[in-house]
């Protein structure tokens, strides 16, 4: 994929989060596309040892979930664990691995956070800024917000809220399962986003792009570790 540079990746924290505060206001909330068929799914893992990012990109087809394309990278951490700020310690091996993706999808799921984040901008949107596609959030657990707990059902939705403000929906994808919170990232808004995750479980709690990249990004980190290493 051909992506924009949006911005240095060599920042500190407080360059960080004003960079948050520039490029929360280029986001654009917004249903996402009806004819959906490309949908890829993201998912980031670290190594300590190594201090190692790795990033796992799969693109699957719809309805039949065909994976049509798979990639990976793995780089240096490029900054430390700061909450709030996790989009600039993931965020570069992401992009390095969507910088390889030949078939753009027409929607990307992240695992993690779009809008609802302190600054309301988690990976989601941020790469969602970065790929100049319509992304989305789906977390498995709340960062930011409250919340009363879905009813049971698969497909019973409940607002997450923050201040009166919704941020996300917090989704049953399995019957007495625990739920999801599912964020819209950047060209997507809160219905079409948490109906896309809803469609994309057909089986799991987790959905099937983000499922599929986590394993994908387990292999890639437990087969690097593997290896020699560094000399």
């Amino acid at each position: 994929m051909d992506l924009q540079q949006l911005h240095d990746w060599d920042v500190t924290t407080e360059q960080a989060r004003e960079l948050q505060e520039e490029l929360r206001r280029r986001v654009e909330l917004r249903p996402l596309p009806s004819d959906i068929r490309l949908v890829a799914g993201a998912d980031v893992a670290f190594s300590r040892e190594r201090n190692m990012v790795f990033a796992a990109v799969l693109v699957l087809r719809l309805p039949e979930f065909e994976v049509v394309e798979q990639v990976g990278s793995h780089i240096p951490c490029p900054f430390p664990y700061v909450p709030g700020l996790l989009s600039f310690r993931e965020g570069p091996a992401v992009v390095e691995a969507f910088r390889r993706v030949h078939r753009r999808p027409d929607v990307v799921i992240f695992d993690g956070q779009g809008m609802a984040h302190p600054r309301r901008i988690g990976l989601a949107t941020h790469m969602g800024l970065w790929l100049r596609t319509p992304t989305v959030g789906c977390a498995k657990s709340r960062l930011v917000g409250e919340h009363v707990s879905p009813g049971p059902e698969k497909g019973e939705r409940v607002p997450l809220l923050e201040e009166g403000e919704q941020i996300g929906v917090v989704l049953r994808t399995r019957t007495e399962v625990k739920p999801v919170f599912v964020s819209p990232g950047h060209m997507a808004d809160l219905e079409t986003a948490a109906d896309l995750v809803l469609r994309c479980c057909p089986r799991y709690r987790l959905p099937e792009p983000t499922r599929l990249a986590h394993h994908a990004v387990s292999r890639l980190k437990a087969d690097y570790l593997a290896g020699p290493g560094p000399e």
